[in-house]
């Protein structure tokens, strides 16, 4: 399900995630494992930035299993996403990004656009508006 990065083009490797640009523009991330906590996501953030000239961009997330992450670090990764994203679409297992989403979204609405998807192209298709 999750693809190998590609050999073509940078990829961008991060604690949480790896990352490379597709063809059309849309930031694609391949997540990892480790428990999320405020160090890393705002490393993450940072890295993201970098990768994307400090502009919002649509992001196709492959999501993994990894520990829930604390109520501080969920909180906090809510008001770092429409700072490096426009819209989200994961790409997983059937429910598992429904069970993150709503993890991370039980008090609030996400911040920005997402999407659960178990198939790419669609979640590609989606994104497609956003760029």
């Amino acid at each position: 399900m999750k693809p190998t990065p590609p050999r073509d083009r940078q990829i961008y490797h991060g604690e949480i995630a790896d990352y490379w640009f597709d063809n059309s523009g849309i930031l694609i991330s391949l997540s990892k494992a480790p428990k999320r906590t405020v160090e890393n996501i705002t490393a993450n953030v940072a890295l993201v930035k970098e990768i994307t000239g400090n502009k919002p961009v649509p992001l196709l997330i492959y999501l993994c299993d990894s520990p829930i992450p604390d109520k501080e670090t969920r909180k906090f990764s809510t008001t770092q996403l429409p700072v490096i994203y426009k819209a989200m679409a994961m790409v997983s297992e059937p429910g598992l990004s429904s069970f993150i989403m709503k993890i991370l979204f039980a008090l609030k609405p996400s911040p920005i656009p997402m999407k659960s998807f178990t198939n790419d192209a669609e979640a590609r298709e989606w994104l497609k508006q956003y760029l």
